[in-house]
């Protein structure tokens, strides 16, 4: 059944690619995010969005919850859409002038020192261009992804990851760990996202409640004595994007794993508060 299920989305999938690629860009972002949130509502996923806003801003009222969920649809709807036209965010001119990099003298200096580090950032709007970005201004990257469930899906999304996003792509999982160590121990610098649950992870704090969150970045800074950039993206008006790189962070030699985690969850506390309509409140991230 499972097969016959990921197939259908596919099969859906692929239709409304080659329909946006008839409409454009704009035109599929509007409509994608239209049909997102009329759909968002009556999605299982739905409930555990408005359970993580209601856990995080318990004073929130109930009306500006709607509005986070309403917006957090359109987004998903938007990058959904922006997927097939990610060959030109990276080549066209036009629309990669959409996308403003603050503080990109963090990565000249990173690329002129030759010494790879670690990149941090959460799923925020859009994710992939950060990634790309990276890679796009001259540093030696290798991105951690998660491989899609859809076994239909993934090779296409691989794909497109390895071919416009970062050319060095590396699976979550045991295996993934080695080809991690590999790559930084050969002077490529690593960007993973730490806001989803993982199992090999440690219980940190993330707005005062205890989630499964990944050490890498701790393990690295320890073991490689590695700095860390955090990085965040926005969408801006008009959908134009901004990529912030934060001042690589320095831990003391004595910092557990656990106080660099925590650290970076702070952090990462602060991105979502900046814009809780762009983050992935449908994670369950504290189960």
């Amino acid at each position: 059944m499972k097969k016959i299920k990921y197939f259908v989305q596919y099969l859906v999938i692929l239709f409304f690619f080659g329909i946006f690629k008839l409409i454009g860009l704009n035109n599929s972002r509007n409509i994608s995010a239209w049909i997102f949130v009329k759909l968002g509502s009556f999605m299982k996923k739905n409930k555990t969005l408005n359970q993580n806003l209601s856990n995080v801003y318990k004073n929130m009222d109930q009306q500006k919850k709607l509005e986070i969920a309403k917006k957090v649809w359109s987004n998903y709807g938007k990058i959904f859409a922006e997927y097939i036209f990610i060959k030109d965010f990276k080549n066209n001119t036009n629309i990669s002038k959409s996308i403003v990099i603050e503080n990109s003298e963090i990565l000249k200096k990173i690329k002129i020192q030759s010494e790879p580090v670690i990149f941090v950032s959460g799923h925020f709007n859009n994710f992939e261009l950060m990634a790309m970005s990276i890679e796009k201004l001259g540093i030696d990257l290798a991105a951690i992804y998660r491989p899609l469930n859809n076994i239909f899906l993934n090779p296409i999304m691989e794909d497109i990851r390895k071919k416009y996003i970062c050319k060095k792509q590396i699976p979550k999982g045991i295996s993934g760990t080695k080809k991690i160590l590999q790559y930084f121990k050969n002077g490529t610098s690593i960007a993973l996202m730490i806001d989803q649950r993982v199992t090999e992870g440690i219980m940190s704090k993330l707005f005062d409640k205890k989630a499964l969150t990944t050490t890498i970045p701790g393990q690295f800074v320890k073991k490689f004595n590695a700095k860390i950039v955090p990085v965040y993206i926005e969408r801006l008006h008009k959908d134009n994007f901004k990529i912030k790189f934060y001042q690589p962070i320095n831990f003391e030699n004595n910092s557990s794993i656990e106080i660099i985690t925590k650290k970076l969850n702070k952090i990462l506390e602060e991105m979502i508060n900046k814009n809780p309509d762009q983050w992935i409140w449908t994670h369950d991230r504290w189960k």
